[in-house]
C-alpha cells in the first residue's frame, strides 16, 4: 500500500481511506468517517468550501503537494484537525478525518480525551481525532507512508461500496449540498450531521 493509491480525485481518495489505520505512537485509529475537499478554481476539482480555494498559501501549501501527507489546521482557534492529502501532485486535494475507532493504545487515548464519556466518543468528531492522536502543528506535512515516522497510515483492503454511505459535508457554508462526506454506517463512532446555519437553502 502506498501514497499512490490516494493520487486520485478527492472523493475516491476519501472512500479509500475508510477502514484505514492511522497510527500516532502507541495509538491506532480505524477511520470510519471522512470528508473530501477539492481544489482552487483553476484546479480539476473546484471546491469553494476547501482551504485551497484561494490558491496556495503558507497555511494550505501541503494540500498542493504529493498525496499521503498530513495537513493539520486549527479549527475555531482550539481544535487541531487531521487531513490526508490526495489528488495529483501540484493539484490541491485533501480528506478530513471526521471520526475513527480506537483499535490500539486506548489507555493513552483516554488520557488525552478525559472528557469522553464512552470509548466510541474518543475520536468522534475531527477535533477529537486530533486530540486522541496527540497531534500538534509540528506534525504538519508529515509523510504518512514513511515506515519510520511516528505518524503512519496503513491502508486496508478497500471497503465495499455497499458498506459506505455518502451525504453532504458538515458545517460548510459553501457547496453545502456536495455529497463528499463518506462514512461506515455500521460504526458507532460516526459523528452527527450538522448543517451550517450559514449555508444557503437547497434549491428545488
Amino acid at each position: 500500500m502506498s501514497a499512490q493509491e490516494l493520487a486520485v480525485d478527492p472523493p475516491t481518495a476519501a472512500r479509500r481511506l475508510l477502514g484505514a489505520i492511522l497510527w500516532s505512537g502507541p495509538v491506532a485509529l480505524r477511520i470510519v468517517e471522512v470528508e473530501a475537499y477539492g481544489s482552487d478554481p483553476d484546479g480539476p476539482w473546484p471546491d469553494p468550501a476547501a482551504h485551497s480555494w484561494p490558491g496556495p498559501t503558507a497555511r494550505n501549501a501541503v494540500m498542493f503537494g504529493p498525496a499521503g501527507r498530513l495537513y493539520v489546521y486549527r479549527s475555531y482557534g482550539i481544535h487541531l484537525c487531521v487531513n490526508v492529502t490526495g489528488g495529483y501532485d501540484g493539484e490541491a486535494g485533501a480528506v478530513l478525518v471526521r471520526a475513527a475507532e480506537v483499535v490500539d493504545g486506548i489507555e493513552m487515548a483516554r488520557e488525552r480525551r478525559p472528557a469522553a464519556r464512552k470509548d466510541t466518543d474518543l475520536a468522534r468528531g475531527p477535533g477529537n481525532v486530533g486530540s486522541a492522536l496527540g497531534i500538534t502543528m509540528s506534525d504538519y506535512g508529515t509523510e504518512l507512508f514513511d515506515p519510520f515516522s511516528a505518524l503512519r497510515l496503513e491502508l486496508n483492503p478497500p471497503v465495499p461500496q455497499s458498506e459506505i454511505a455518502a451525504g453532504p459535508r458538515v458545517g460548510v457554508s459553501l457547496a453545502a449540498e456536495t455529497a463528499w462526506r463518506f462514512w461506515l454506517p455500521a460504526s458507532p463512532a460516526v459523528s452527527v450531521y450538522r448543517r451550517s446555519p450559514r449555508a444557503a437553502e437547497p434549491t428545488t
